[in-house]
């Protein structure tokens, strides 16, 4: 349930990155899904050994017909039973259209709607995480417009209808910056995780910008690596120098590279110690023109820890 009068962020994208009418969209979103669980490559963290615990994921975030195929195979990772029923999942966007925002703005109250109902935002996560100081802050407007953690909740609301979220808007302007937030908010999490229950993090982030097929699955298998090991560092170096190249039609090899250097360093602060590479694809896989395309990837992350509660 929604509390009468808290705010209420309403869906900007509906009927251009994922379908409008409910029925259309949960039809769809349960076709993903059933491709994910059909594809070998799919295989969830948790059978690596039982002690492990699901940490969090990355998954893109394109229109669902593109992309949705990829980002199913990285949210199933999160349907793992132990984190229960009700696990805050913590969102890291980019930040497409708000140039003025720096650093990490939540949105810290309400609730998210998409056309399948309301998600409600974990209100007393996200002020913990506010009240960690610059660079998190509580700012709505980076999200109104904002469509890489939008894109993300039909396809939670399916796996995991009663789950909570805390939106994160990240354009941090430096990889140091990223990663020492990211840093921060492990430590947060992890506390979190072993006092209060069940919490992961998805990094919503396409990877190559505007590329040929080819050339969008090489920067993909190149930045591989870095991932795998939850080396920030590393990726923001290997991402700036997929860019310096000149590699035809490239703009950028992670879109969301802020977010995922923040990321990278949260998992790892939080107990992540590797990561599992679920699926990979371009545009042009889902009927895209093959000679300009974005890739998509989709990792989980695992690690030992305990879950409070």
């Amino acid at each position: 349930m929604t509390p009468t009068g808290a705010a209420i962020r309403p869906p900007a994208v509906a009927g251009s990155f994922y379908p409008a009418q409910p029925g259309a969209l949960a039809a769809l979103v349960a076709d993903l899904y059933a491709a994910a669980g059909a594809s070998s490559s799919a295989a969830e963290p948790a059978t690596r050994g039982r002690t492990r615990s699901v940490l969090g994921a990355l998954v893109p975030h394109a229109g669902i017909v593109y992309s949705g195929a990829v980002a199913a195979a990285g949210w199933r990772s999160i349907a793992d039973p132990a984190l229960g029923a009700e696990p805050t999942v913590v969102v890291l966007g980019t930040n497409h259209r708000a140039p003025w925002s720096h650093g990490i703005q939540a949105w810290a109250d309400g609730a998210w709607r998409t056309p399948l109902g309301d998600v409600a935002v974990d209100l007393e996560l996200a002020q913990e995480i506010v009240g960690l100081g610059p660079p998190f802050g509580h700012d709505r407007d980076p999200h109104l417009s904002e469509h890489s953690i939008e894109v993300q909740l039909p396809l939670l609301q399916i796996l995991r209808p009663r789950a909570r979220i805390v939106p994160l808007s990240v354009s941090a302007t430096t990889a140091d910056g990223s990663i020492s937030a990211g840093e921060r908010l492990g430590v947060l999490l992890a506390r979190w995780r072993s006092q209060q229950g069940a919490v992961v993090v998805v990094i919503s982030t396409d990877l190559a910008h505007y590329p040929s097929a080819t050339d969008a699955g090489r920067v993909t298998d190149e930045l591989i690596p870095a991932i795998q090991a939850l080396d920030a560092m590393n990726l923001e170096a290997l991402e700036r120098d997929v860019v310096r190249r000149g590699i035809p039609g490239v703009v950028c090899g992670m879109c969301g590279i802020a977010p995922t250097l923040f990321g990278l360093a949260t998992l790892r602060a939080i107990g992540a110690d590797g990561a599992v590479m679920l699926a990979k694809a371009t545009s042009a896989d889902a009927g895209g023109p093959p000679d300009r395309t974005v890739g998509y990837l989709a990792a989980a992350f695992d690690g030992v820890t305990t879950l409070g509660r």
